[in-house]
């Protein structure tokens, strides 16, 4: 389905006079403050959000899934579905695939119909964690760790295969997490597990095109419990200096120990120009793979505060980055779920902007602990939905994406078109 400019307008309209008078009052609070909303508006916009194509129907645990209907029941559907969130919030403009879940049998169509939509095609994941039907090797003890050069051999040449699948979607990115790893000890050799990691990732990094880069995400546990090969962000740096200068680490923000101190991880990668992207989410316990913002949003906020100083240290732009989110929503409509991510993304971002960093850098000088925290809590506590709001409206977007798609009752229409038995393939 698609969604009519006239409809969007028609409820944008109902909330527009309330929206305004919100907008007026924080645009006098920004403009006392010596900040432009235009200008904030401004890097909002340069700000894309990538959605994952297995984001696009309902996740599950070990215990159960419990599909809502009317998901996609194929790749041409997940990019339409990515579509109608990025008409609806404008900050969806890209589509992250997992192959083989997401192989595009017809390329050229998909891309035509991404490039209609307003989207490109960001990173493409590979997938060695699973073992596929009619597989000659499995992954159970491993892939590009594993002791059998033959299983390592399939791992590589599947990575590879996924950067031919990528190039023809204009995708200039290869996204590699390992669930490589032993759950007992003395099962596994460390140095030779990484050595065998490392040499495999060396030859899928010779494979890829002058302009790609390559992500190395990493994870301290699961499935494997006791040792994980990449198991932390040191790690993963370290295989992408030995890669060379287009590897860099992607940081999820579910992997990670209890308590970890994220923010500290991405200021020092930002600082060491080794940091490429991200796989946002949000967690209780562990890797949740919860809804961006919903449990730990002041930690979303501080990480942001990090990316916004060591991008403007950088003179980098903000779209030098993949931005991506990773979640598995159990219990919610999928695209609900990620309109609410997105936002998530997008006020921490813009909190992270309207920080007085000169103001913050002389306390940190003089030692004044309670004034940097009074600074950092201000900018956090500032509430910019109505400029997040503005933002949308100026690209054309819904005022309040979640209203407006429960007023255009998308999931209703979905599931008329698909069928209230359609499963997102791929899960």
């Amino acid at each position: 389905m698609r969604i009519k400019t006239q409809d969007l307008q028609t409820i944008n309209e109902l909330h527009l006079n309330a929206h305004r008078r919100a907008f007026a009052r924080l645009s006098e609070q920004l403009q006392e403050a010596g900040i432009d909303p235009q200008s904030l508006i401004h890097s909002l916009h340069q700000l894309q959000i990538a959605i994952p194509s297995w984001a696009l129907g309902t996740g599950g645990t070990r215990f159960g899934r419990f599909p809502i209907g009317g998901e996609p029941r194929n790749l041409a559907e997940k990019v339409e579905d990515v579509g109608l969130l990025h008409a609806l919030n404008r900050a969806s403009g890209a589509i992250s695939l997992h192959i083989p879940w997401d192989i595009p049998e017809d390329a050229a169509h998909i891309q035509a119909l991404a490039s209609e939509l307003g989207l490109r095609f960001d990173a493409v994941n590979s997938n060695t964690f699973q073992d596929q039907p009619n597989q000659p090797y499995s992954y159970k003890f491993g892939s590009l760790c594993h002791t059998d050069a033959a299983v390592r051999r399939r791992a590589i040449e599947h990575n590879i295969e996924v950067i031919h699948y990528g190039e023809a979607l204009g995708s200039k990115c290869l996204s590699i997490w390992l669930a490589d790893g032993s759950n007992f000890p003395g099962q596994r050799n460390f140095q030779q597990a990484f050595q065998h990691t490392l040499s495999s990732l060396q030859e899928i990094y010779a494979a890829l095109p002058a302009d790609w880069t390559m992500l190395i995400e990493y994870k301290p546990y699961e499935p494997n419990f006791y040792a994980t090969v990449i198991q932390d962000w040191g790690t993963a740096y370290l295989l992408c200096q030995k890669l060379g200068k287009q590897a860099f680490v992607l940081v999820d923000l579910g992997h990670h120990l209890p308590n970890t101190n994220i923010e500290q991880i991405v200021a020092t990668l930002m600082m060491e120009d080794m940091l490429g992207g991200f796989h946002f989410n949000d967690s209780k316990y562990g890797d949740d793979d919860l809804t961006v913002g919903s449990i730990k949003p002041y930690q979303l906020f501080l990480i942001f505060h990090e990316l916004v100083g060591g991008l403007a240290a950088r003179q980098r732009p903000v779209n030098t980055l993949a931005w991506m989110i990773d979640a598995s929503h159990n219990v919610k409509d999928p695209l609900e779920d990620l309109l609410q991510s997105v936002e998530a993304i997008q006020l921490a971002f813009a909190q992270a902007l309207i920080v007085n960093r000169q103001a913050l850098l002389e306390a940190q000088q003089q030692n004044d602990v309670a004034w940097c925290q009074e600074l950092m809590q201000q900018a956090f506590r500032t509430d910019l939905r109505s400029l997040l709001a503005e933002a949308r409206l100026q690209a054309g977007g819904a005022l309040y994406p979640l209203q407006a798609y429960r007023q255009l009752q998308i999931r209703h229409h979905l599931i008329q078109q698909r069928g209230r038995k359609a499963v997102a393939t791929g899960l």
